[in-house]
């Protein structure tokens, strides 16, 4: 058995499906969690093809139980905890704040920030006790806010404020916290307004629907072949979080993540982002 045991979250699809497969060709043993464990095929799937073992567990991160059955079974099981990647996740389809209600906001909220928080402060001990890596799959939209994704973008930000906050804290007690921060992985559920999706949001999109429109038109022209990311190239970026001896705090994924969240670093008064997203809408 394998002296490294990792727990991600979210790994039915997309970047934790990726994480959970590159974590069990690293050697580590993974236990790969996900809201309905009938949702395993593609994951099983995909380890079958890689010749590696995942071991699939059911976790809601939204609720107690759930949460501490998994972690105790972790202990139970493995012994031992040696890194957490917080990866599930929700995307907000609603256009605006004004359009959306308030329990879809605190849903946002519940999965995409408070979940993080509820699983991590759980496996604390386990990491303190391995001197483990408290991983978290951040967002550049939690670096940068992006119009028409006020929810999403404020829990990731939440999240990256928090880790940021809790990481020299954490580093006293041996544990290392990182957020990797991807740009824009579109072969998961996390599309930017997919097609099939933009028609309907362009209708509940009330006075905004021209602003819409515009926000729509300057993501087109963008060269997203450049911007976008596979989900094993973001795999990659967490495996080498989990295994470099000083990890950073804040790690793009990619150039252009790095580029893109620049602008955020950079821009001491805010002044600079409210002009930039001034151009994605069409104001300037």
């Amino acid at each position: 058995m394998t002296d490294r045991t990792v727990l991600i979250t979210g790994t039915s699809s997309g970047i934790g499906l990726a994480t959970a497969v590159a974590c069990a060709r690293d050697g580590f043993a993974t236990v790969a969690t996900m809201r309905d464990p009938g949702r395993a095929e593609l994951l099983l799937a995909a380890a079958d093809d890689a010749g590696v073992e995942v071991d699939v567990r059911q976790l809601d991160v939204t609720d107690p139980d759930s949460v501490q059955e998994c972690v105790t079974y972790v202990e139970k099981t493995y012994g031992r905890l040696d890194a957490l990647v917080n990866n599930a996740g929700v995307a907000s389809s609603d256009p605006t704040m004004e359009m959306s209600t308030m329990a879809a906001l605190r849903a946002n909220m519940e999965v995409n920030f408070f979940g993080v928080i509820a699983v991590s402060r759980l496996a604390m001990p386990l990491l303190r006790a391995s001197g483990g890596r408290l991983v978290t799959i951040g967002s550049v939209h939690g670096v940068v806010g992006q119009p028409f994704n006020e929810s999403y973008s404020a829990a990731k930000s939440a999240v990256e404020g928090f880790m940021e906050a809790l990481a020299p804290v954490a580093a006293a007690q041996g544990v290392k916290v990182s957020v990797v921060v991807p740009g824009f992985v579109p072969f998961t559920q996390f599309g930017i307004f997919p097609d099939a999706d933009r028609s309907t949001i362009q209708a509940a999109s009330g006075v905004y629907a021209s602003t819409f429109a515009d926000y729509i038109g300057w993501i087109s022209k963008q060269g997203w072949e450049r911007a976008a990311q596979l989900p094993g190239a973001v795999a990659e970026v967490v495996v080498r979080t989990l295994t470099e001896e000083r990890p950073a705090f804040r790690i793009p994924t990619s150039r252009w993540a790095q580029e893109y969240i620049d602008h955020k670093l950079a821009d001491r008064d805010g002044s600079v982002i409210q002009s930039l997203a001034r151009t994605w809408i069409g104001l300037d």
